[in-house]
């Protein structure tokens, strides 16, 4: 197997690569005058298996039009089989029409990525689960709850924790994480107003003297989880901290949470931490590169990865 890093998030690869005792393949992406990516294999990848680990956030077309000209050289040097690595798929939330006139844009790069060459996706925590029925590929979708319970257990063993859906969507996966951790569950009921503000409008549960953790795939603004995390603590919870997995933090976010009530916001790399990330007293990251390596590694080798959900 051979291992390709694209530039959306280098240290990930790096970290992927050293748990399983391998150096990155030798290539480069880089850029002409006018722009324009080239891709460039300085390796032998004929009848390789080979994974490309690019995660589609900001600037998010740059980094998606590199995983696919990445993909279609690999393709061109004639690899055994292309897994495209996406720990953050990009254009997750336009999973279906959201009024007349408008696009499915996660099918669309669903598409893009089979013409490009890719024989099977590996990602996490998809936004929607039904994504992977966008592919006639394979698409194994790991999940961030493990880590999450095992971090969850070190840093707040002794307290007496409730999980916390910051709204009706996200109650699934909040529900099999207090499965998970044996503990009880409430939702922020929520009414979004316009694309970006959302008004919590109830607590449905108990929270009065529990330490609280929220719940969720994505952190994009930080308005709901700020706002979740008030009503919380207005109900009379003892603390509020959340655990998300994907980092997307635009515009004000960051300071928005760092303001916050919460106590701590904790992420994986999926996405690569800012420097406004490093300095925020209140957020920290975790690492999902032996998930993905074991991830990997049972791709290649045939085995269960549906075993590494638990």
């Amino acid at each position: 197997m051979k291992i390709v890093a694209c530039n959306s998030n280098p240290p990930l690869a790096e970290a992927v690569a050293a748990e399983l005792n391998m150096s990155l393949c030798n290539a480069s992406v880089r850029r002409f005058a006018d722009m324009e990516i080239f891709v460039e294999i300085f390796e032998n990848v004929r009848g390789e298996d080979v994974f490309v680990v690019q995660s589609t956030c900001t600037p998010t077309n740059d980094n998606l039009m590199e995983l696919l000209i990445m993909l279609d050289a690999l393709r061109r040097g004639s690899a055994r089989r292309i897994t495209a690595v996406m720990p953050y798929f990009g254009y997750a939330r336009q999973d279906r029409k959201s009024g007349p006139r408008t696009p499915i844009s996660a099918k669309l790069v669903a598409n893009l990525l089979v013409e490009a060459g890719a024989d099977r996706v590996l990602t996490m925590d998809l936004h929607a689960m039904q994504i992977q029925g966008f592919f006639d590929i394979p698409v194994d979708n790991l999940y961030a709850a493990p880590l999450f319970v095992r971090d969850i257990k070190e840093r707040y063993g002794d307290r007496d924790l409730m999980i916390v859906s910051p709204d009706v969507g996200g109650v699934v996966r909040a529900r099999q994480l207090a499965q998970r951790l044996n503990t009880d569950l409430a939702i922020i009921d929520k009414r979004r107003e316009r694309a970006g503000v959302s008004e919590v409008m109830n607590v449905i549960g108990d929270v009065k003297g529990r330490h609280c953790l929220l719940v969720d795939d994505i952190v994009d603004s930080g308005g709901s989880l700020c706002n979740a995390a008030q009503a919380i603590l207005a109900n009379g919870a003892a603390s509020v901290g959340a655990y998300v997995t994907h980092g997307v933090l635009t515009g004000k976010a960051v300071e928005r949470i760092t303001s916050s009530p919460i106590e701590m916001l904790t992420l994986t790399d999926s996405i690569p931490e800012t420097e406004a990330v490093k300095a925020a007293h209140n957020i920290r990251q975790i690492t999902i590169s032996g998930l993905l390596a074991r991830a990997m590694r049972a791709v290649t080798d045939e085995s269960s990865v549906s075993s590494l959900f638990d």
